[in-house]
């Protein structure tokens, strides 16, 4: 069958670049879907898109679809008609979900029933005269964050559609969209080629575009800026950041990317290189440069849209506007300084936490409670819990500094360099730049203990703050990111050892937290309720408690752990994370090392648990047991001394030593005697040895759990 190709290009004003990104990755989908509605089985679907247009180029499409006859078998003839001949409901209806006439139904037999049938033909189509709705359809299909109207048009797109552009072959599709026809003319660059440009048949497309300086795809233009950039390192013996999400967005802000360098006057690098590399990063989209050493060089990387052979102009016109902005960093900077971070304490009252939290000045509070709580906790050294209720207080103050307010993302930051020009120890100042880490999976938290009492405290009053007034995450939403401050505050108390990568990634980030975290729940809350906020606190309490078990829950079944004993471990009523988290690894790791072992124990255990009577209480006569119950009886005991003192020492290996020791004699008391004896006494006794047994699990692991796998 003939087939041809086909173009399709909807030309626009400029996009939004991460919303252009988005629909990229959804278009091919969106046009695949159009074209198997209609039964058009089309080749491969390519994906064109830049600042002004979205495109696709769709290969071997074939000129008419195929002529169909589909058979489809319906109910016995014998229900299908009555008795004169005439169809019954259930052939009229099957007639009409198959969309043919009763009349048309066929009788064919088979192994002697007769069945109704339906044929259905379709004929072919031309592909030409369908195409039309089918673009039409991908127009409307294409979902946007944000939508407009323009002039007194009703339709909305991300913004105003100023052409169409749709071939088939060399024959225009006319595919009507916002008062606009689709033709063959297309527009280039809007500087160097705005055209329009006509294009004489699909194949000469993308050729069209590429002729006029336009880089017709993201991953060509992120191509295109990265050889540039490299060549740029080269000349300067400078290296480039490009972060990846700055990346996205720049290759989505110009259609022909051209890297310049740009050089900014020297005082500025006395200002701190984070507030620089922000101003020139997230405001201007510009990719600073480094030297070998990591210290910030004062050069800049400029991705330009304009025509290269203005190069000088459009430095010029560059480093005029980040110099704009490093001068507003370096004014703010200076006239930050002039005060103690101290003094800048007391304005937080003027910034609200939360509605109906109080301000940041309350929290400001709470924080240094709670730092104060865990610091005992954790026995630091006078000097250390010290530095920590220090950091604490001083930790929100850069919130209200000039250069914060300027440039949100260096909060935390600017503290750090803010505390050690007025005066504070390292630690402090080091504390107060790290308490929002770890920022997300992966990331290291503080490096310090006094770091992480303070980056605890603040995420864990936020977590008990925002529960107690109802804010808690509901099922996707999570607006206050509390499941990330609760997986931070889990890594720090776990460490490295936390659950996988994120616990692998924080390797080199110091040892674990060493606190409780329930007696930390209980501190927080209890602040909030001190502080006349109404709250719930058994129920909020309950709610943090399982909040943060259910991330816990989630962090090690991401590290790939085994559900059921994570369930296990969970029915033992373990709610500390580093303990539940501990005790799941060590279970685990048992199990590996004695499979067969641990897999008859947890059926014994299973089989005991099924069989007692738990109201039958645990008080056994010992003089009517047989040799077999006798034997059972004393590993239990051994087992319940050795088991509660490994708990003590938090060795859960050895308590799950101990529970493996009770397999041979459990197995022979189960194969010695009738547990279901028919003198009830025997049996009673029997039970309430049972009951011991199953004790001396509880607060190891629900080994039935674990007999489901």
């Amino acid at each position: 069958m003939a087939t041809r190709t086909l173009a399709f290009e909807i030309g626009t004003e400029e996009l939004p670049a991460f919303d252009l990104h988005a629909a990229t990755t959804k278009l091919e989908g969106i046009v695949r879907a159009a074209f198997d509605a209609e039964g058009v089985a089309a080749g491969s679907v390519e994906v064109y898109t830049t600042p002004r247009r979205l495109g696709v180029v769709v290969n071997d499409v074939p000129e008419q679809t195929e002529a169909l006859e589909e058979v489809f078998r319906g109910p016995a003839a014998k229900i299908a008609f009555d008795a004169e001949g005439n169809p019954t409901k259930a052939a009229l209806g099957f007639a009409r979900g198959k969309g043919v006439d009763a009349g048309a139904l066929e009788r064919r037999d088979e192994n002697g029933t007769e069945y109704v049938y339906a044929v259905k033909h379709t004929p072919a189509r031309d592909v030409a005269e369908l195409l039309p709705a089918m673009l039409g359809g991908v127009i409307t299909a294409v979902s946007w964050p944000k939508t407009q109207r323009w002039g007194s048009r009703s339709e909305q797109f991300s913004r105003p559609v100023r052409w169409l552009l749709a071939l088939f072959g060399a024959d225009v599709v006319p595919v009507e969209y916002a008062g606009l026809t689709a033709g063959r003319l297309t527009c280039g660059h809007r500087f160097l080629a705005p055209g329009p440009h006509e294009v004489a048949d699909a194949d000469a497309y993308v050729g069209t575009l590429r002729k006029n300086y336009v880089v017709p795809s993201e991953a060509e233009r992120e191509g295109r800026i990265r050889e540039q950039v490299r060549a740029a390192e080269a000349a300067t013996g400078l290296v480039a950041e490009l972060p990846a999400k700055i990346m996205e967005e720049v290759v989505n802000l110009a259609e022909y990317p051209t890297v310049m360098v740009g050089t900014f006057d020297e005082l500025f690098l006395a200002v701190p290189k984070e507030i620089t590399v922000d101003a020139m990063l997230v405001h201007q989209r510009y990719f600073p440069l480094f030297n070998a050493d990591g210290t910030l060089a004062n050069k800049f990387l400029i991705t330009s849209n304009g025509d290269p052979a203005y190069q000088a102009n459009i430095v010029d016109g560059n480093e005029r506007v980040v110099a704009a902005r490093l001068y507003d960093a370096k004014f703010f900077y200076d006239e930050d300084k002039k005060k103690p971070l101290e003094a800048y304490v007391d304005r937080l009252d003027e910034v609200v936490f939360q509605e109906s939290l109080g301000t940041m000045l309350a929290k400001t509070n709470r924080v240094v409670r709670l730092a104060e709580h865990l610091s005992a906790d954790v026995k630091l050294p006078f000097a250390d819990a010290a530095d920590a209720v220090r950091a604490a207080r001083l930790c929100k103050a850069d919130l209200v500094t000039g250069a914060v307010v300027e440039f949100t993302s260096v909060q935390g930051v600017m503290g750090y360099y803010y505390a050690l020009a007025s005066g504070e120890n390292a630690q402090v100042a080091e504390a107060i730049r790290d308490h929002y880490r770890p920022r997300f999976s992966g990331d290291e938290p503080p490096a310090s203990a006094v770091g992480k009492v303070v980056a605890m405290a603040d995420k864990l009053d936020t977590v008990c703050g925002l529960f107690a007034v109802g804010q808690g995450p509901t099922g996707s939403s999570d607006p206050f990111a509390l499941r990330r401050a609760a997986l931070g505050i889990i890594t720090m108390l776990a460490g490295a050892g936390a659950a996988g990568k994120a616990g692998a990634e924080a390797a080199g980030a110091g040892a674990p937290l060493d606190v409780a975290l329930l007696p930390a729940i209980d501190a927080s809350l209890a602040a909030y309720a001190e502080a006349g906020i109404a709250f719930d606190r058994a129920a909020v309490r309950e709610q943090v408690v399982d909040f943060f078990t259910t991330r816990t829950k989630v962090m090690l079944r991401d590290a790939g752990l085994g559900a059921d004993a994570i369930d296990a471990v969970l029915a033992a009523g373990v709610q500390e994370p580093v303990a539940f988290i501990e005790r799941v690894r060590a279970l685990e790791a048992a199990r590996g090392a004695e499979r067969e072992t641990f897999d008859d124990l947890a059926t014994a255990f299973a089989r005991a648990n099924n069989l007692r009577d738990a109201d039958a209480g645990t008080d056994c006569d010992a003089s009517a047991f047989s040799e077999v119950e006798s034997a059972l009886a004393d590993a239990i005991d051994a087992a319940e001394a050795r088991v509660a003192a490994s708990l003590d020492e938090g060795d859960y290996a050895a308590a799950l030593g101990q529970l493996a020791a009770l397999r041979a004699p459990i197995d022979a008391f189960f194969e010695g005697v009738m547990v279901m004896d028919d003198d009830l006494d025997v049996r009673a006794n029997r039970m309430k040895l049972l009951n011991r047994f199953v004790g001396v699990f509880a607060n190891v692991a629900d080994f039935g759990k674990m007999a489901k796998r």
